[in-house]
């Protein structure tokens, strides 16, 4: 045989493979099989280094090939290493695995898509831990600097939008065991960055993570439920958290865990309650809705002087100095509904929007926001605009033809949906469970009952029987006595109906009081009473008479005769008084406080606490009188302690009954307007009465207990007036 660099020659190989042609296919020689047998026994230390040494031939004849290989020419021996593995040709260990082999690109079995698969999850948990810990920094330097506009950019930064719902978790996990100024540093926050840096889906899934989370949030934070569920209210009065968000996660929790009792909380405790918007938002102090309210009367005033002056210069300077451009579109909304109200401006409005989105003063997130948001809220704006969606449709057909609104990326704004309806046999069962409900309360004058027995009935929270049992309690009640009546105007403000329903409930009840008034001949005057009563309970705002009125035309209407006098009977003097006491006071047969004793009550309650008091036991006594409608009392006279005296502790119980909700807006107002009734007295005593009360109406407006369209005129009348989107 000849070799040539250590290889065989050609000889050599056609020798060899005419030997394994012949060779038995039964006798497969060691030589054949040691190279891939895991159970290869251990080499012999006497053995000779080349592999050819263990074979064993079958059948060795003197003219086989295999007897002249005796020594391997390749530099490795290829025994296994110590231990029995590693060597080439082997298998490895038997304990060896293959979590942490290398795939190598030169192998035979080599799969590309398995490589790029694992180093894809490699990479997406390596980017997730990197944002978990810049979001951390990020959310620790916006409680510490405060800067809204600074975060935003820092979030969008990160370039990492897949993952901004941890931030919404984190942001709102770490404010829940802060103070109430963090809380609603959170809040204010998260309407900033809503769709303009983090999208619905995102916020979503935020909140959907945080619920889930609840039963660990509680260990840390005790009070974790409420707090949690304040949140939620919060997003959801400032529409960036759909309402339906509620019902669908209450469907995935598992009954029991504390996620279900958070969701509970926020729906019944927080939006269901009468100014449940109003008492959300300032629930934290206010201190940053304040600067939000601000804002936004400011976009409403510049939007107002645009249209009179005309001048797109100084309306874009205007907003240009706003410094708000997470926020531009309450402008982009706030000038669609004016157009909408005023058609006669809608040119201007339009021109003035197109001038902004072409020098880039207001973006085109913040356009499409803004015009999604009014297609959100159309519905609404139907009840005061009747063909608002056929307008909203115009102006967005005008903004796309000029180029300046990319339509695309809208969502559809259909025809006006029908709200699907109940069935006839559903409704008239449910009318009369509703009617045995209220005769049983009616004799034991159990209001947690009646609760009761509408959450078993009304599983669903329909909002169409919940305005068909308003409708039931007060048509049962019109040809009762008073104490009846008493006690359908108590229950009707215990069962924190959303104020919806119950406008729809009394719109159907005014519908059919043609047929009621063959029955009861003064039905004006008692239906007046209720709606003036409900308004007084706070059950019904004064602007919903007038959504009630839109429904009645002709002044000769049994609906307009009864929100004509409804509205006379409010503008009575010590209306509030009168109406309460109208049917005796006090429901359920118990005699009521007499106003006089609510008055002293109050008086010494004040005196107490200017004596040394504690403002929490103070508030526990207001509470305890039982009658927040009447709470403007408390506000006039702890004013005018505060004038005579020029001692301001009782302006620090103000403060406290009205950052945690005991004492709303509205009662502040009125309370505060009373005092201006009577300032002509008070001067008589204190001779800067006017100028004090000037200066305490300023300051209630800083600080966000009156609007800023509150306004007091010399004669000492205190109005609000109601400022027109």
């Amino acid at each position: 045989m000849e070799f040539s660099d250590g290889f065989a020659s050609c000889e050599h190989r056609e020798l060899v493979r005419s030997a394994s042609e012949s060779a038995d296919p039964l006798s497969v020689t060691p030589l054949q099989t040691s190279s891939v047998s895991p159970k290869s026994p251990r080499s012999s230390p006497k053995s000779p280094s080349s592999p050819v040494a263990h074979a064993k031939p079958a059948s060795p004849s003197k003219g086989s090939p295999l007897k002249h290989d005796r020594h391997s020419h390749s530099p490795n021996d290829g025994c296994p290493k110590k231990g029995g593995s590693g060597g080439k040709g082997t298998w490895g260990g038997l304990m060896d695995s293959d979590d942490c082999s290398i795939l190598d690109p030169n192998d035979p079995n080599y799969d590309s898509s398995e490589d790029c698969e694992n180093s894809s999850a490699i990479r997406k948990t390596a980017d997730f831990d990197e944002f978990r810990k810049k979001t951390t920094i990020i959310v620790e330097e916006y409680f510490a600097n405060d800067d809204v506009v600074s975060t935003a950019n820092e979030l969008r930064e990160l370039g990492m939008p897949v993952y901004n719902y941890y931030f919404v978790k984190k942001l709102v996990s770490t404010a829940m065991d802060r103070n109430d100024k963090e809380k609603e540093m959170a809040g204010v926050l998260l309407s900033a960055l809503y769709a303009n840096i983090i999208d619905s889906q995102q916020v979503y899934r935020g909140f959907t993570k945080l619920v889930e989370s609840a039963d660990d949030l509680i260990v840390d934070i005790p009070d974790a439920v409420d707090i949690l569920a304040l949140f939620i209210a919060r997003a959801v009065v400032d529409e960036i958290l759909p309402p339906a968000f509620l019902k669908k996660q209450m469907d995935c929790l598992p009954k029991g865990s504390k996620g279900v009792d958070v969701l509970k909380r926020a729906e019944k405790g927080y939006l269901a309650a009468p100014l449940h918007a109003e008492i959300i938002e300032r629930r934290w102090g206010g201190s940053k809705s304040n600067s939000v309210e601000d804002v936004k009367v400011r976009i409403n005033n510049l939007l107002i002087e645009y249209v009179a002056s005309k001048d797109k210069k100084e309306a874009c300077r205007c907003i240009k100095d706003l410094k708000v451009p997470f926020f531009h579109h309450e402008i982009v909304k706030r000038a669609l509904i004016k157009a909408m109200e005023k058609p006669q401006a809608e040119g201007l409005l339009l021109d003035l929007l197109k001038e902004a989105a072409e020098e880039g003063l207001i973006n085109t997130s913040q356009i499409s926001k803004g015009f999604g948001r009014m297609i959100d809220m159309v519905d609404d704006l139907s009840l005061d605009i009747p063909n608002a969606r056929a307008m909203l449709r115009s102006l967005i057909s005008k903004a796309a033809s000029e180029g300046w609104l990319c339509a695309s990326s809208l969502k559809s704004l259909s025809v006006a949906p029908v709200k699907p309806s109940l069935e006839d046999s559903v409704a008239k069962i449910f009318k009369l469970k509703a009617q045995s409900i209220i005769q049983e309360y009616f004799l034991t004058g159990d209001i947690l009952e009646v609760s009761s027995c509408l959450e078993s009935e009304n599983t669903t929270c329909s909002a169409e029987l919940n305005a068909i049992f308003v409708k039931r309690l007060i048509t049962l009640v019109m040809d009762r006595k008073n104490r009846e009546k008493e006690m359908a105007s108590v229950l009707l403000s215990s069962l924190c109906f959303p104020a919806d329903d119950i406008v729809n409930g009394f719109t159907m009840l005014i519908e059919s009081a043609d047929d009621t008034a063959l029955d009861n001949p003064v039905v004006v005057e008692d239906l007046a009473m209720f709606v003036a009563r409900a308004v007084v309970d706070e059950v019904l705002a004064p602007q919903h008479l007038e959504e009630i009125a839109t429904q009645f035309s002709g002044p000769d209407s049994i609906g307009s005769k009864v929100l004509q006098m409804a509205k006379s009977l409010l503008k009575a003097r010590l209306s509030g008084e009168r109406i309460l006491r109208c049917w005796g006071g006090g429901g359920s047969s118990k005699p009521g406080w007499a106003v006089e004793d609510v008055k002293e009550k109050i008086e010494k309650l004040l005196e107490e606490y200017e004596s040394g008091g504690d403002a929490r036991e103070a508030c526990r006594c207001i509470k305890e009188l039982g009658m927040p409608f009447f709470h403007h009392e408390v506000v006039k006279k702890a004013l005018v302690t505060v004038i005579e005296k020029k001692n301001d502790k009782l302006w620090s119980l103000l403060d406290k009954g009205f950052s945690s909700g005991l004492i709303t807006m509205y009662q502040m107002t009125k309370g505060f307007g009373r005092l201006g009734d009577s300032l002509d007295d008070l001067a008589l005593d204190v001779p800067d009465a006017e100028k004090q009360f000037i200066h305490y109406v300023d300051k209630a407006r800083t600080i966000g207990w009156l609007d800023n369209s509150f306004t007091f005129n010399k004669s000492g009348d205190g109005k609000e007036n109601v400022i027109c989107l």
